[in-house]
């Protein structure tokens, strides 16, 4: 038999069709989620602490990966990194802050090596200095060095950074265990855009923190790192645990940032927004994700200025999304 259109379901099938509940067993079910929740989180915590030495090899990365760029809108094109080579042997590369040795002249090359070589001069055996400037796409900056400064601080460390590892890696599930609980209480049509709203939540969640580690971070450590030098101070040492901060802090932030479009759509859906008030909300958006892009990241500027045009651009899909919706059924309602 030729099912009915959602539409002409009578309404008894358009309920959830759950057990009424008393109030004390909502709370039971609510005591249920929290329980099943902080067991997720802390067996992904405990992953987490286990494989400490691969948390920190992932950490590592947007900083190796930022010392292998160059913003050139710094003004600090005198600050060279030289490695000294004499034969075979070659020596830890140095920052000289300057392109020139006596009347030997670098170049323009942010990592040059200068080696101590042999040469024929009226047939006499000499040495002498050559310059090697290093391609741009194989010089590599070590930038500051990752330390402890206090004896206490791995072990804080290993705590807070696996519990907020944890966190982002029980996020799905978290999810899960609260969607089991709003949806006895939700129409059948809502159960559908529930379930939609859940794949696409945690697909969007996974992309922000994506986005944010590989695209966003090694820029925003290497303005953080070129900044201070333009202020006239040196960068040889970051606190590993407030860089560690910075980078998962950023992470979840730019994660939770782009559920932005699941909250706005399902809004939509719901009835209570529609396009017209998205689009005459758009200016006090504005504001509002240079509020978020400060609280949902760290205080450096770039990473807020980033997440705040990220926010944006989200808006900006959903209210497109919310004006194809209004077109289709308008479209449908003629035809």
């Amino acid at each position: 038999m030729a099912e009915r259109p959602e539409d002409d379901r009578p309404e008894e099938e358009e309920s959830g069709g759950g057990a009424v509940k008393t109030f004390l067993e909502h709370l039971e079910d609510l005591r249920w989620v929290l329980i099943k929740s902080a067991a997720a989180t802390l067996v992904a915590m405990m992953v987490c602490l286990f494989n400490v030495q691969r948390l920190v090899t992932i950490l590592k990365w947007p900083k190796e990966r930022a010392a292998k760029r160059h913003i050139i809108f710094l003004p600090d094109t005198t600050n060279q990194l030289v490695t000294f080579q004499i034969g075979d042997t070659r020596f830890p590369a140095v920052d000289l802050g300057t392109n020139h040795i006596g009347a030997l002249d670098l170049g323009t090359n942010q990592h040059t090596t200068v080696a101590l070589e042999p040469v024929q001069l009226g047939g006499q055996q000499l040495v002498a200095w050559r310059v090697i400037p290093t391609p741009a796409e194989e010089a590599v900056s070590p930038g500051p060095d990752l330390v402890f400064l206090d004896p206490s601080e791995p072990f804080l460390f290993w705590m807070h950074t696996s519990f907020f590892a944890g966190l982002i890696l029980a996020s799905p599930f978290v999810l899960y265990f609260v969607g089991q609980f709003l949806m006895p209480a939700l129409k059948i049509k809502e159960k559908k855009y529930f379930l939609r709203a859940f794949v696409v939540g945690v697909g969007l969640f996974f992309l922000g923190v994506s986005v944010a580690y590989f695209v966003v971070m090694p820029p925003a450590l290497k303005f953080a790192q070129q900044f201070t030098v333009f202020m006239g101070l040196k960068v040889p040492i970051w606190n590993f645990g407030s860089y560690t901060s910075f980078v998962l802090k950023f992470m979840l932030g730019m994660g939770l940032g782009f559920e932005l479009p699941v909250v706005l759509l399902a809004l939509v859906k719901i009835g209570i927004l529609d396009y017209q008030k998205l689009a005459g909300m758009r200016r006090y958006v504005i504001v509002g994700n240079l509020i978020l892009g400060a609280l949902l990241t760290t205080p450096e500027v770039l990473t807020q200025i980033v997440m705040a045009v990220a926010l944006q651009l989200l808006y900006e899909v959903s209210v497109w999304i919310a004006w194809y919706w209004e077109w289709k059924e308008k479209k449908a309602e003629k035809g």
